[in-house]
């Protein structure tokens, strides 16, 4: 990987960056740049699968965050320093706890690509915002709707039916839950609950990132946060896989992509764009995650999901969707 390839797509970020930053736009712009938003974001199940067959799960998580922090580090110690030296320690411990969470979603969803199916993981890890709504009235005081717990029983339903059609084997007559239960199909098993998993420890870092909100800017607390997950991951990578290896060029622009296009540039479209369209809109089109995963996977990967885990997909998309946007619909939240 050249230097010059690594200085033209920071100056790309950048020139993203400084374009989304203005307030005067065309009000056309935001919704012609939320579906970049899904497109960058979808890649990140793609750039994943394409560096395990070198890199271990959890060193990928690693370079992700630690990428992604270092690449963050200058803008937010010029722009924010003063901030980041007022911090007292009462936010601190809960921004490392939050690092610690984001560390563990991002190790367990990583590692369920190696066990389950793209469309599989990423549908189930994007239930986060139910495990948010089932939660929130315990952690943070927040009453969940009926609207909601309808939506967490369609997306349950859907979630058995994808649990089912990785371990069983549909029949005209019925279903065969004994003859494909083997080793892969335990695996493949051990790979949706991975991503399930990744899924209920992210609503947990969301939920301390609404505590936190009011008392750290947003640049501030991702830069610690992505900072003290790299830390978390890299010594949980050094535990378990030691030093690592040098690996061919490929793999270094793949990581480097990962925390580029998914990680910084994807969603930093979704949170900009929360200051010009209604929250539902967006939350909605986070949606289009799975989807645009599965496109990918299919032509790159020549994954094709049979017809019953599509169905028991819909039945998620369509419990998250009816769970999350009657609620955000009525907010119009801005990060800052």
């Amino acid at each position: 990987m050249s230097r010059k390839m690594v200085v033209s797509k920071l100056a790309f970020l950048k020139e993203v960056t400084f374009f989304m930053k203005k307030d005067a736009i065309h009000p056309a712009v935001p919704y012609l740049i939320v579906p970049v938003g899904i497109v960058a974001v979808s890649t990140a199940s793609l750039l994943i699968r394409f560096s395990q067959e070198y890199v271990p799960s959890i060193a990928i998580a690693a370079f992700r965050m630690g990428l992604a922090a270092l690449i963050l580090l200058p803008y937010t110690l010029i722009k924010h320093n003063r901030e980041i030296k007022s911090l007292t320690w009462d936010v601190l411990k809960f921004t490392l706890l939050a690092g610690f969470l984001l560390a563990v979603h991002f190790a367990s969803w990583i590692t369920s690509l190696e066990y389950t199916s793209v469309a599989s993981s990423v549908v189930l890890v994007t239930t986060t915002p139910l495990w948010v709504a089932l939660l929130a009235p315990f952690f943070l005081g927040e009453k969940t709707p009926r609207i909601a717990f309808i939506g967490m029983t369609i997306a349950l339903l859907g979630g058995i039916i994808i649990a089912l059609s990785d371990v069983c084997v549909w029949l005209p007559g019925g279903i065969n839950c004994q003859a494909d239960f083997g080793n892969l199909g335990s695996k493949t098993l051990l790979g949706d609950f991975l991503a399930l998993f990744g899924a209920v420890v992210a609503a947990s870092y969301l939920m301390i990132g609404k505590h936190l909100r009011n008392k750290i800017s947003l640049v501030p607390y991702i830069f610690l946060v992505f900072s003290a997950s790299a830390i978390f991951l890299v010594a949980g990578m050094l535990i378990s896989e030691g030093v690592p290896p040098l690996y061919p060029g490929k793999v270094y622009l793949w990581l480097l992509l990962l925390a580029l296009v998914p990680q910084l540039l994807g969603h930093s479209i979704f949170n900009w764009s929360l200051k010009y369209l209604p929250t539902g809109y967006v939350a909605v089109n986070l949606l289009g995650e799975p989807v645009g995963s599965t496109i990918l996977a299919y032509f790159f990967l020549n994954e094709t999901p049979p017809a019953v885990k599509i169905i028991g997909a819909i039945l998620i998309l369509a419990g998250i969707g009816l769970g999350t946007f009657r609620q955000t619909s009525q907010k119009n939240e801005e990060i800052s």
